[in-house]
């Protein structure tokens, strides 16, 4: 059973004006409703996938910093800078290495100095 009524409503996905025959019709067409619901989908996909990268940032930066001792790697992760950053704070002597064999060793003690 259809209603008789008509309502001036506005499309709330392309804003045009059309004559709703319900109180609750929110898109002028099909068309609009499938864009819209389209559009809502993505959103809810990209807040997950952004959710998801930073669970995985943190699981990166939170072994690293129950270590005392760091390798170059974890070092530039924990600072947020590139290896090559790290080396230019190592060669102004703003920053201590050890060398063990061929392995560079930096303290954590010595990262949190830097900035003090």
């Amino acid at each position: 059973m259809s209603s008789n009524i008509y309502i001036q409503r506005i499309c709330t996905h392309c804003h045009s004006e059309f004559m709703a025959r319900t109180t609750v019709t929110k898109f002028c067409s099909e068309k609009c409703a499938k864009r819209a619901y389209k559009l809502r989908i993505k959103i809810i996909k990209i807040e997950k996938s952004e959710i998801e990268t930073e669970i995985v940032k943190k699981q990166l930066v939170e072994p690293i910093m129950d270590k005392e001792f760091l390798s170059i790697l974890e070092a530039s992760k924990l600072l947020g800078v590139s290896r090559t950053t790290l080396w230019r704070l190592v060669s102004d002597e703003k920053l201590k290495v050890t060398k063990i064999g061929r392995r560079s060793i930096f303290r954590k003690i010595d990262i949190n100095n830097l900035f003090k």
